[in-house]
C-alpha cells in the first residue's frame, strides 16, 4: 500500500458542513439509500426521510420501540423495515418486519410527522423459529412482487422469508451456517450478499470465522464452505462482479463461487468495507495512533483515488452519486468524484501520462477521450525529441485524433520516415483522404523508393487502401500512365482510365474497344462521361457502339431473363444527348436510325421533342429547347401566343433546309395518329419551334389538330393569303361538319379593317353569313363601313335578299296575327252565348256506348251526352274533352314554371343570335305579364 502514489480524485460536496438533521432526535440505529432519498430508522421507532442535502423531508413511528434495520426497494417505492414492538397483552418487545408503501402517506398529524400506508405486519420469531438476536440483514427483489428476505442471527442462523409479502403468500426457512449443534460455538452472521447469475440464485454468509455460499435453486439447499477466516459486522460488500468482498485487519479478501480471489494486504481494521463505481472503499483505524481514516483504492491503476481523515463512522451510503459517511456524532461526510478532465489535469502537471492512460481505459472512457490522453502523451515525448516513441503514440490516435495535427509535426525533411510510416497507418485503417494519399506518394516520390510505390500501388492481398482518384492523378502528373491505368482498371474506375486514354496517349480506337468490351451497364456510364470527345473524334464507331447500347441486351441477359431471374435494362437516347453539344448532324443520324430500328420507345416523347427542334432549326444551335421548361418562359407559355411574333418566312425552297423542314412536318403527323387524342411529342414545343422559324405549313397543321380554328385563319391573315384564307373557313366554318362558324364574323371583321379592295373576297363571305345567318345585317354594315376600299355595290345584293326576306317574314306575321284574330272572337263569342243563352241537347245515343240514351243521364256544355253509369265518379268532366282540356291546362303550367326561372330565360337570351325573338316568344305565350311586373 505504501508504494501506492495518492490523488485526490473526489472531494467534498458540502465541504464537511453538513449534519443530520435535528429532527432526528433519537440515535441512528441503520440506514438505507435508493430512489434519491435517504431513509434513517432511530432507536425510539421512528423513520425519518431526507432529501439532497440532508434536509428533513418527513418522518413517521415504524415500530413501537426501536427500528433495528431497514431497506428502501429499488424497483418499487416500498420500505421494509425490522424493529421491536411492545406487545399490547405483555408489554414485552416483539421483533416485527413491516412493508410500508411510501407512495401512499395517510394524513399528516403535525408539522413534521405523518403517517404511511403499512401494507404488512410480519412476526418474525414464531414457535417453528426460535427467537435469537438479529445481526445483519438484506432484501433481494427478485420480480416484484416477489421479495427474497434474509436475515442474519446470533446463533449462526439464516432466516429467510421468500414470496409476496404484502399478500402474505410466503414461505420461510432457515439455512444453518455452523452445523455444530453446541450453542457456545455458534458464531453470529456478520454479513450477507446475494448473488444472481440468470437462472442461478446463491447467498454469501459471513461469520467472524469462515465464509459461505448457499445454492438457493436447489433442493435442499446446499452449503459451500470459502474460506475460515470471516470478519466483522459492516465489513462485507459486494462488487459489481457479484464478488464478495471482506475486510480483515491484516487484508482486503475478494470471494467468488469457487473460493477466495485476489487479495489486497492493506493494514488497519477495517471499519467499513464498501464498493463504489469500481473502486474499493474503506474506513480503516490504526491501532498505534487511533484514527480513522476513509481510502478509495483504485485497484486495477494500483493507486489511492482518495484519502482523508475522519471521525468515527457509524454508516456509510450511496446515493446521488456519491459516498456519504454518517458519523457517530451526526455529522456527515458527502463526496463525490471528481470529472474525468479534472483528474487528467491533475495527472499532466505531474507528466504521469501512462497513469492517465491506464485510468481512462480502467474506467472505460470513449475513445476520444482515451485518444486524447495518448496525443497529450505524444506530444511530451514529441517535446523530448523522441520521435520514434511518439509517432507510436500518435498511432493509436488514428480515428479520433485529426491526421493534420500529427503531419504538420513531421513535415520536417529529416522526419520524412516517421510521416510515412503514420500515412501508412492511416491507409491500413481506411481513414485516408486523397490529400493523404497524395502526401504518401509524393514521399516515396522524394525518397525515390520505387518499391514501395509499387508495393503500395500493386498490394499483394489485391486489396487497394487509398483513395483511388487521388493516385490515378498523382501517378498522371508524375507520367506514370502505367501505374496509373493499372490502378484505374484494377479499381474498376474506367471513365479514368478512358481519360488516360483519350487525353494523355491520344487512344481513340483503344478506348473504343475498350468500352465495347465492358458491360452495356458500365460502357453506359463511360459513354456519357466521355462521348463528347469521342464523338469529335469517331462519330460514326461512337453511334455504332449507342445503337448496340441502345438497342441490342447481352445474351447472357437474355437467356436468364427468359428463365424470369434477371430482366436487362436497356438505355435509352435520352440519356447520351448530352454528348452530342455542338454536334447536331450526328444527334440527328443517332436518332433517326434509333427510331427506324425501335418503334415503342418509353422515351419516344422525348426522341421526338428532340428529332423535331434538329429538324425545325434553322441553323442547329444548341442547347436544345427540349432541355428548357416552356412553361417558365413568358414569351412562349401559351399556345398561340406568338402569332403575332412570327419572324419573316424564309426561302426553303431547296437545300438542305427544307429536307429538313420537310421532315419536321411529317413526324408531326406521323407522331399524331387520328386515333389518338394526345401527340407522342409536347405540342407547345412544337408551336414554339414552328413559330421561332416560321414553318407555317407546320403550325397550321397544329392548330387545326388543336382546333385552335381562330390562330389557324390567323396565320392566313398575317400572310395575306385570302384565297387559302376563304377555303380554309369553307372547310373549318361549317357546322354541320362540327366546325365554328363565327369564323365567318372574324373574317367579314378583317375584310372590314384590311383597308384594301377586296369586294370580290367580301361578297363570297357574304354568301355564307346570308346563308347560315350567321350575323344580323346591321352587324355587317357596320363592320363592312370601316373599310374605304369597299362600295355600297358590294352589299347592294346583300342588303336587297335581306329585305326581301324580312318582307316576306313581315307578311306571314300580318296573316298569322289576322287568323289570330279571327280565332280569338269566334272563341269570344262562344264563351258569351254559353253564358248567356240555353243549350238544347238532342242526342238519343250515349257517347260513350252508342245505345239510346235513357234517364238518369248526364249533358255537358260540349253537346255530349251520357248514361250516368257511363261516366263513372267523375261528373264535371266529359270523358271525350278531358284528355284535350287537361293537356292545355299542363301546357299551361309547364310554361308559367318556365317563367319563374330567370335563369333559363338569360340563358336563352344569351345562346340566342336574336334576343329580341326570345323577349317575343315569351310574351306571346303570357310569361310576361303587366300583372307578374307589378307583383315583382
Amino acid at each position: 500500500m505504501y508504494q501506492w502514489r495518492k490523488f485526490d480524485f473526489f472531494e467534498d460536496k458540502y465541504g464537511g458542513k453538513t449534519s443530520v438533521p435535528d429532527e432526528l432526535t433519537g440515535a441512528l440505529n441503520c440506514c438505507s439509500s435508493g430512489r434519491g432519498k435517504i431513509v434513517a430508522g432511530c432507536d425510539d421507532g421512528t423513520v425519518a426521510l431526507l432529501d439532497r442535502g440532508f434536509k428533513y423531508n418527513y418522518g413517521f413511528q415504524a415500530h413501537t420501540s426501536s427500528v433495528l434495520f431497514l431497506q428502501h426497494l429499488k424497483q418499487r417505492n416500498f420500505l421494509v423495515t425490522i424493529g421491536e414492538d411492545e406487545e399490547i397483552s405483555s408489554r414485552l418487545p416483539v421483533v416485527c418486519l413491516k412493508v410500508f408503501d411510501l407512495d401512499k402517506p395517510l394524513n399528516a398529524e403535525g408539522p413534521s410527522t405523518s403517517s404511511l400506508d403499512c401494507i404488512q405486519i410480519l412476526r418474525i420469531f414464531t414457535k417453528q423459529f426460535r427467537e435469537a438476536k438479529v445481526t445483519s440483514f438484506l432484501v433481494l427483489e427478485e420480480a416484484p412482487p416477489i421479495l427474497l428476505i434474509a436475515i442474519g442471527l446470533d446463533n449462526g442462523c439464516i432466516y429467510c422469508i421468500q414470496g409476496d409479502i404484502a399478500r402474505e403468500h410466503i414461505k420461510r426457512f432457515t439455512l444453518q451456517v455452523d452445523s455444530t449443534s453446541n450453542i457456545n460455538s455458534q458464531l453470529p452472521i456478520t454479513g450477507l450478499g446475494f448473488r444472481v447469475d440468470g437462472q442461478s440464485l446463491q447467498l454469501y454468509a459471513v461469520t467472524p470465522s469462515s465464509v459461505s455460499l448457499f445454492n438457493l435453486a436447489t433442493q435442499p439447499r446446499s452449503r459451500q464452505n470459502l474460506d475460515h477466516i470471516g470478519c466483522g459486522i459492516n465489513s462485507v460488500a459486494m462488487s459489481d462482479r457479484m464478488e464478495l468482498i471482506i475486510g480483515r485487519p491484516e487484508a482486503v479478501y475478494f470471494y467468488e463461487v469457487d473460493g477466495r480471489g485476489p487479495c489486497w494486504a492493506f493494514e488497519g481494521e477495517k471499519k467499513f468495507v464498501g464498493w463504489f463505481r469500481g473502486y474499493l472503499l474503506c474506513v480503516i483505524e490504526d491501532h498505534r495512533s487511533g484514527t480513522n481514516t476513509f481510502n478509495v483504492y483504485d485497484l486495477k491503476n494500483r493507486l489511492i483515488a482518495h484519502s482523508i481523515a475522519v471521525k468515527e463512522v457509524s454508516h456509510m451510503l450511496f446515493e446521488w452519486g456519491n459516498v456519504i459517511l454518517i458519523m457517530k456524532d451526526k455529522s456527515v461526510l458527502c463526496i463525490g468524484e471528481k470529472d474525468m478532465e479534472s483528474k487528467l489535469d491533475m495527472l499532466f502537471k505531474k507528466n504521469l501520462y501512462t497513469v492517465a492512460i491506464n485510468l481512462v481505459q480502467s474506467q472505460q472512457a470513449n475513445a476520444a477521450a482515451t485518444a486524447e490522453v495518448l496525443r497529450k502523451y505524444a506530444d511530451h515525448l514529441y517535446s523530448k525529441q523522441e520521435f520514434d516513441e511518439a509517432m507510436s503514440q500518435y498511432t493509436h490516435t488514428i480515428g479520433h485524433l485529426e491526421p493534420s495535427y500529427v503531419i504538420q509535426k513531421f513535415l520536417d525533411a529529416q522526419r520524412i520516415y516517421n510521416l510515412t510510416k503514420y500515412l501508412e497507418k492511416l491507409h491500413e485503417k481506411g481513414l485516408a483522404s486523397k490529400d493523404h494519399t497524395t502526401l504518401l506518394l509524393n514521399c516515396y516520390t522524394k525518397l525515390k523508393d520505387v518499391e514501395k510505390l509499387n508495393a503500395f500501388i500493386k498490394s499483394e492481398d489485391g486489396e487497394l487502401k487509398f483513395d483511388v482518384e487521388t493516385a490515378i492523378k498523382v501517378c498522371r502528373a508524375a507520367n506514370y500512365h502505367e501505374h496509373a491505368m493499372y490502378v484505374a482498371k484494377k479499381a474498376g474506375r474506367h471513365e479514368w482510365y478512358l481519360k488516360i486514354l483519350l487525353e494523355d496517349l491520344g487512344s481513340y480506337e483503344e478506348a473504343l474497344l475498350y468500352i465495347a468490351s465492358l458491360e452495356p451497364s458500365q460502357a453506359g456510364v463511360t459513354v456519357k462521361e466521355y462521348g463528347k470527345t469521342l464523338i469529335e473524334h469517331k462519330p460514326e464507331e461512337t453511334i455504332e457502339i449507342l445503337m448496340k447500347l441502345c438497342t441490342e441486351e447481352d445474351e447472357a441477359a437474355k437467356r436468364e431473363a427468359s428463365n424470369g431471374t434477371y430482366v436487362s435494362m436497356v438505355p435509352s437516347p435520352v440519356d447520351f444527348l448530352n454528348i452530342f453539344v455542338h454536334h447536331p448532324h450526328p444527334l440527328m443520324d443517332f436518332l433517326e436510325k434509333y427510331t427506324d430500328k425501335v418503334k415503342d420507345s418509353p422515351a419516344q416523347l422525348e426522341i421526338h421533342n428532340t428529332l423535331l427542334e434538329l429538324y425545325l432549326s434553322s441553323d442547329l444551335n444548341f442547347p436544345l429547347l427540349s432541355q428548357v421548361d416552356v412553361e417558365q418562359n413568358s414569351d412562349f407559355g401559351v399556345k398561340g401566343s406568338l402569332v403575332g411574333v412570327v419572324p419573316d418566312v424564309k426561302d426553303l425552297k431547296g437545300g438542305k433546309d427544307c429536307e429538313r423542314f420537310q421532315k419536321g412536318l411529317r413526324l408531326l403527323k406521323d407522331a399524331w395518329p387520328t386515333d389518338q387524342e394526345n401527340p407522342i411529342y409536347d405540342v407547345d414545343l412544337a408551336i414554339i419551334l414552328c413559330e421561332m422559324n416560321a414553318f407555317r405549313e407546320g403550325l397550321l397543321y397544329l392548330y387545326e389538330k388543336l382546333k385552335l380554328y381562330k390562330e389557324v385563319i390567323a396565320c392566313y391573315m398575317q400572310a395575306h393569303d385570302h384565297e387559302g384564307l376563304i377555303a380554309c373557313c369553307k372547310r373549318l366554318g361549317d357546322s354541320g361538319m362540327g366546325g365554328d362558324p363565327s369564323l365567318w364574323a372574324d373574317l367579314l371583321k378583317y375584310f372590314g379593317e384590311l383597308g384594301e379592295e377586296c369586294s370580290k373576297d367580301v361578297k363570297e363571305v357574304l354568301t355564307y353569313i346570308d346563308k347560315d345567318n350567321i350575323l344580323p345585317p346591321i352587324i355587317v354594315l357596320q363592320t363592312l363601313s370601316k373599310n374605304p376600299c369597299l362600295t355600297l355595290s358590294v352589299v347592294k345584293d346583300y342588303i336587297a335578299r335581306k329585305l326581301d326576306q324580312e318582307s316576306k317574314l313581315i307578311d306571314e306575321d300580318r296573316r298569322a296575327t289576322e287568323k289570330y284574330q279571327e280565332e280569338t272572337l269566334a272563341m269570344r263569342k262562344e264563351i258569351h252565348d254559353l253564358k248567356t243563352n240555353a243549350r238544347i241537347f238532342q242526342l238519343s245515343k250515349c257517347t260513350a256506348c252508342t245505345f239510346t240514351l235513357d234517364l238518369p243521364a248526364i249533358h255537358f256544355m260540349c253537346m255530349h251526352s251520357f248514361h250516368q253509369r257511363c261516366v263513372g265518379d267523375n261528373e264535371k268532366e266529359c270523358p271525350e274533352c278531358a284528355p284535350e282540356y287537361r293537356s292545355v291546362l299542363d301546357m299551361k303550367k309547364r310554361l308559367e314554371q318556365t317563367s319563374t326561372s330567370q335563369d333559363q330565360f338569360f340563358q336563352k337570351i344569351k345562346n340566342s343570335k336574336d334576343g329580341f325573338s326570345v323577349i317575343a316568344e315569351y310574351f306571346g305565350k303570357g310569361l310576361i305579364s303587366k300583372t307578374a311586373i307589378g307583383s315583382g
